[in-house]
């Protein structure tokens, strides 16, 4: 048998299966093993365990993506705060002031001047 990589997630599809195969084997009244890995008592187990783990990946991930919108939220918050901010400075000191360019932008004086394209005549 090939082995397990475990570092990776098993496909729903396979997950589900077993699950029925785990209530398949709820219906076998004599079911009765000498391997401790394959006992109805671990099986149970580890049933409970993965829905408990699953459970918790769900809680964590919901949290989570609270977490990534809040954080969204605050990053809009501040860059509209710094638009605003830009805004009042060019209002108040110019567009053409150091002030303007200590808060990153581009001085009025220092951008180029648009510049005419000569259009070549075509002779026919």
């Amino acid at each position: 048998m090939p082995k397990q990589d475990t570092t990776r997630r098993l496909r729903s599809q396979i997950i589900s299966q077993d699950v029925n195969s785990f209530h398949g084997l709820q219906t076998i009244d004599d079911y009765d093993t000498t391997r401790a890995d394959a006992s109805a008592t671990n099986l149970q187990q580890a049933y409970q365990a993965m829905l408990l783990q699953q459970q918790t990946e769900i809680e964590k991930l919901t949290v989570y993506r609270a977490a990534i919108d809040a954080a969204r939220q605050a990053e809009w918050e501040f860059h509209n705060a710094v638009l605003a901010m830009k805004e009042v400075v060019r209002g108040q000191y110019g567009s053409d002031s150091d002030q303007a360019q200590a808060v990153g932008l581009k001085k009025k004086s220092n951008r180029k001047r648009p510049t005419r394209r000569k259009s070549i005549a075509i002779a026919s």
